[in-house]
């Protein structure tokens, strides 16, 4: 599979782009905003230059994987000529619904149509094509030139080929591939959700202030970083549009959102991408500052 198209030109799309342009891939970013797609590029040149000054690709090297990458604003024409389709929209199923037969209508008979929804039924979505066979879950972890995990995602259609393929693909990108099957939020997100949301829990309940919770489990239990700083990091408004997919999907009470958390995405708290979460993100600093609202 030599050619990609991959839709959206967000955090998770130009992440997508960038890896497999740099193996080699032919690579088509797709995004109806010419000035998102200007600043997917820009993002891409920049985490392409970081990874020149680790010494970990060379300067010719990146030229390459620039020289790889063409965008497009029309999703008819961006996958006309895929052997591989990978869409990391909004993660919301009425959007995904649309692209996927617009994907359907306008790829060719032979290539697949992954999604990277990190929580969303794939069954659902294939079942919205002429191709549910062909329809798979690549979940790649952000940030995606880096991490090396692919949630492989099999839909109650979805072919032995088409998984052998999307497999070896994320293989060839150094990536490694974990197959798991089509049930609500997967492996990752079903057993990582819950904890931030108790986490969360745990604020609003007044045990421990969000830096001693998240220290606690930093220096506790190993984790590279705490559950609200990570939930910031996702964005408090996907971690809540997952929570509901679970809470939707298991029919349990376990997996309610915590109102802090739906409060806090109502009011425009978002984490890192709008500048202020459980922790307020200043522009050009690395300090991890406590919200205003949870300092004691």
């Amino acid at each position: 599979m030599n050619n990609i198209s991959v839709i959206g030109s967000g955090t998770m799309g130009n992440g997508i782009a960038h890896v497999f342009a740099q193996y080699g891939h032919q690579v088509t970013l797709i995004d109806i905003n010419e000035k998102a797609l200007e600043k997917a590029l820009a993002t891409i040149e920049k985490n392409l230059d970081r990874q020149v000054a680790k010494e970990k690709i060379s300067e010719a090297d990146k030229n390459k994987a620039l020289a790889n990458i063409t965008t497009n604003t029309d999703i008819a024409a961006g996958v006309k000529n895929a052997d591989l389709v990978v869409e990391a929209a909004t993660e919301n199923f009425e959007i995904k619904k649309q692209l996927f037969q617009t994907m359907d209508e306008n790829a060719p008979e032979s290539a697949i149509l992954a999604t990277n929804t990190s929580s969303i039924s794939i069954t659902r979505i294939a079942a919205e094509t002429n191709r549910p066979g062909q329809v798979i879950g690549m979940h790649f972890m952000n940030p995606v030139p880096v991490m090396k995990l692919v949630e492989v995602i099999r839909g109650y259609a979805t072919t032995d080929e088409t998984t052998a393929k999307v497999m070896e693909t994320s293989k060839k990108l150094q990536k490694v591939p974990v197959e798991v099957n089509d049930y609500p939020g997967f492996v990752a997100n079903r057993i990582l959700m819950p904890m931030i949301n108790e986490a969360i829990y745990t604020l609003f309940e007044g045990v421990a202030g969000v830096e001693e919770i998240d220290t606690v489990m930093k220096l506790g239990m190993a984790h590279p970083m705490g559950p609200l700083q990570l939930a910031d990091f996702i964005g408090l408004d996907v971690c809540l549009s997952i929570l509901r997919v679970l809470h939707e999907g298991f029919g349990n009470q376990k997996y309610a959102p915590c109102p802090l958390l739906v409060n806090m995405v109502t009011a425009g708290y978002k984490g890192v991408k709008t500048g202020e979460g459980f922790y307020k993100y200043t522009p050009g600093s690395k300090d991890l500052v406590v919200s205003e609202m949870f300092k004691k």
